[in-house]
């Protein structure tokens, strides 16, 4: 490898997302003119180069390399119009020159390579996005490994030692790194080839700091394309190239190892395409450093030529405005004085120009007068920006981001990198439509649209506790109205792109994710689970075979909770499924399902509802499932319901909190009266009782009807002789049990019992002497009346 004529090339070492660094290779391509730049790259991914310059394409915009063997992995390379890269690439085509990307291909960055991956300087996940202060420690450390050396040798290696770049802006005066840079590099006024020599001679001590061996090996294959490149046609004068500065700094000093190379793995199969992507996700980049903090801020500097002064004084002016449209008394003399503290921040840290550190610090000072609230919440997004990047016609979309795209134009879905709410009425053919498309989403894994709540009717009203995500899907089918929460990321392209191995369409897609899904299911539950999916998803097939899969499997299931989680999936297609637009699903192959179902659940009652506490957890909850679908659905068999039920009632066999749960559930039904309330309470808490066992039974009869309990005279009796007949040695053993019995009441409920213990004990007109004396707020008093009302009290207090 002839490292000489290598070092002879014009090397132009950059630092990705640079506003100067783009400004000063213009300016030195200007200067040098040469015939052929090669750029670091992935080198499969030089036919993109024509539509990344597409006049209709519009920055920022990636790269994505993608995985095409069904092992999901992605990788992009994002570009800003600031990016010197794109710079490059712009001013070859401009001028005629030839350009090429050198870097490894995309099937090599994505294979493994001793336990990690190859990697990039510009790699990232689509979906890990960290906030700012979570990679405090990244940006100080600033570069990424390529540029800067080693990512294993930043400082905070377990507190091992100062890294290079913390000890550069140390030994310079500054607070971090990016300060240190933005005053070395980003703000002065170079002459190309000084700011050429300034950033090798900083990345050629830069690299000293750690040697990661993949980086090296990088280095080996680049020196080689661009050798074999160049062939014997191009002398070095004749050739720029573009590199992270770690790479130009090796290749000046000719410190490659051409042996290296071999050490790169293998390429996997692969594909590379060109994708929007945006400001916000360019600031969350990881490892970033200067130049990609505040995008839109490095815009305008780009814009503006490189003049941190003046992309300075339109923040602070956008800024002002944002304040006084939000009523702050803000005007321009306050954006004057904010953009001269600016400026002379910047003189007294030794900046040529002001830089993001300056700008919030004045703003806080001056126009919200040392309150950062407004500034983090304006001032920063401002300095973000939210473009979203276009790519232009002649980079084809595949059949997903076809359909994407298209769905999103013509239902008014939002497009933007920023997240917006909105509400799909579910008795709109169109926006039932729009709904099934989002769970087609939601099913394939696509980051574009969360569900964030429903208008609830029905059962599902007595679920509002539960968190809007985690609403079960049969209860989705029921509601009148979703709630959506959608943001475009570039993560949502990245994800089209790879899904399209499972299918052409997203209904394809779903489809093939929910068969998946079926195949791994053991239980009756889980298929309808499936089965549900399926329906707000408006996937036939997978309607079809969660059905099969569904009467499998109920066929031999004795779990009770995974039988009536699939009754109440039939339920809800029974009663909500033409709303999905599943006619060809029929009447007649649900109701047949259910009521099988229904039937095999109310058998395994008995058996399901043994054991302890924690073993009937779930079973409780399938009684109340059970319940729900016996009274709201004619067609299943309602009396072998409620005779299940009586027997857990009657029965010592079953947990006793599932016997209250079935007394209270009966109750509710009008299937038992007042009366045989009173008896079974009666029964259950009387003396020849054990106190846990009827403890535990109160404690799930309270579980439902709370209010009917402590409303009934007789009831509120029986209840009373219970905890007045509990010896003293054994209340403490029944107190945590009581605990959670009572801990449920409500002032109403409370204030009901009370009066119905008053009563009992025939307290009613200390009672009402009692209530005066509160009234009073004079509880010394109260201690003065009769023992019994005290000792009333004192027992509701202990309990309560």
């Amino acid at each position: 490898m002839d490292l000489d004529r290598l070092a002879a090339v014009h090397l132009f070492p950059v630092r990705h997302h640079s506003p100067r660094s783009s400004a000063t290779l213009r300016a030195y391509l200007d200067e040098v003119r040469p015939k052929a730049i090669f750029v670091e790259g992935p080198s499969d991914a030089t036919e993109l180069l024509e539509a990344l310059v597409d006049p209709k394409t519009v920055p920022p915009v990636a790269i994505l390399g993608y995985r095409t063997d069904g092992t999901p992995a992605s990788s992009l390379w994002p570009f800003a119009a600031y990016s010197p890269e794109y710079v490059a690439v712009k001013w070859a085509f401009e001028h005629g020159a030839r350009v090429e990307l050198i870097d490894v291909p995309v099937g090599m960055t994505l294979a493994p390579f001793e336990g990690a991956t190859v990697g990039h300087d510009d790699a990232e996940d689509p979906g890990g996005h960290e906030r700012e202060d979570e990679r405090e420690g990244d940006a100080e450390r600033g570069e990424d490994a390529d540029e800067a050396g080693d990512d294993d040798g930043a400082a905070g290696a377990e507190g091992a030692q100062e890294s290079i770049y913390e000890a550069c802006a140390r030994a310079r005066g500054f607070r971090s790194f990016e300060e240190f840079w933005e005053a070395s590099f980003e703000a002065p006024r170079y002459e190309p080839r000084s700011f050429r020599e300034a950033l090798l001679a900083y990345a050629d001590l830069a690299r000293g700091d750690g040697d990661r061996l993949v980086h090296r090996a990088r280095d080996a294959y680049m020196a080689r394309q661009i050798l074999e490149r160049m062939g014997p046609d191009l002398a070095p004068s004749e050739v720029a190239a573009v590199l992270g500065a770690a790479h130009a700094a090796a290749f000046a000093a000719r410190d490659v190892d051409p042996a290296l190379e071999a050490r790169l793995p293998a390429p996997v199969p692969c594909a590379v395409t060109l994708i929007p992507f945006s400001f916000p996700r360019l600031s969350e980049q990881l490892g970033y450093g200067a130049g990609n903090r505040a995008p839109q801020y490095y815009q305008r500097a780009h814009d503006a030529g490189g003049d941190f002064r003046r992309a300075t004084l339109e923040v602070l002016i956008d800024f002002t405005e944002h304040l006084r449209l939000r009523g702050f008394m803000a005007s321009l003399a306050d954006t004057i004085e904010a953009f001269r503290l600016a400026v002379a921040l910047a003189e007294l840290r030794g900046k040529a120009e002001p830089g993001l550190d300056e700008v919030r610090e004045a703003t806080i000072a001056t126009m919200c007068r040392g309150d950062a609230t407004h500034v983090d919440g304006f001032l920063w997004p401002a300095v973000i920006g939210r473009n979203v990047g276009r790519v232009g016609s002649r980079i084809g979309k595949n059949s997903l981001q076809e359909e994407f795209w298209r769905e999103v134009r013509e239902r008014g879905l939002p497009a933007t990198d920023a997240p917006e709410s909105f509400r799909l009425s579910l008795t709109n053919q169109v926006e039932v439509g729009t709904s099934v498309l989002l769970h087609r989403l939601r099913i394939a894994k696509i980051p574009y649209a969360a569900y964030a709540g429903t208008r609830r009717t029905g059962v599902a009203a007595r679920r509002r506790g539960q968190a809007a995500q985690e609403v079960p899907a049969d209860e989705l089918l029921g509601q009148l109205s979703e709630t959506w929460e959608a943001q475009w990321t570039p993560a949502t392209d990245v994800a089209l792109v790879e899904k399209i191995v499972l299918g052409d369409t997203l209904e394809q897609v779903a489809t093939r994710l929910l068969e998946e899904d079926l195949a791994a299911c053991h239980t009756t539950g889980e298929a309808a689970d499936v089965l549900l999916n399926g329906v707000l998803a408006s996937s036939a097939r997978a309607v079809a075979a969660a059905l099969r899969a569904c009467d499998e499997f109920a066929a031999g299931d004795s779990d009770l909770p995974s039988l009536a989680r699939a009754c109440r999936a039939f339920a809800g297609l029974a009663s909500f499924g033409s709303s999905r637009s599943l006619s060809s699903l029929g009447d007649g192959v649900i109701a047949p399902m259910l009521e099988k179902t229904f039937a095999r659940a109310v058998l395994r009652v008995h058996g399901g509802c043994t054991g302890s506490d924690e073993a009937v957890a779930a079973a409780k909850e399938a009684l109340r499932t059970l319940h729900d679908v016996a009274l709201s659905q004619p067609i299943v068999d309602r009396g072998a319901w409620l005779d299940a039920a009586r027997g857990l009632v009657e029965s010592e066999a079953v947990n006793p909190t599932a016997s209250g749960l079935a007394c209270g559930l009966l109750y509710l039904a009008q299937a038992i009266d007042d009366a045989d309330v009173a008896r079974v309470v009666g029964l259950r808490l009387g003396g020849a009782a054990a106190p846990e066992a009827a403890a535990s039974f109160l404690a799930g009869f309270l579980e439902v009807n709370a209010l009917v309990l402590v409303k009934s005279r007789p009831v509120v009796e029986a209840l009373d002789t219970f905890l007045r007949g509990i010896a003293p040695e054994r209340f403490k053993d029944t107190l945590p049990v009581l605990r959670r019995a009572f801990a449920g009441l409500g002032a109403t409920e409370r204030r009901y019992l009370l009066e119905n213990v008053l009563a009992a004990r025939k307290l009613g007109g200390k009672a009402r002497a009692a209530q005066a004396v509160l009234l009073e707020k004079d509880r010394e008093k109260l201690k003065e009346m009769s023992e019994d009302l005290s000792q009333a009290m004192d027992d509701l207090d202990e309990l309560l």
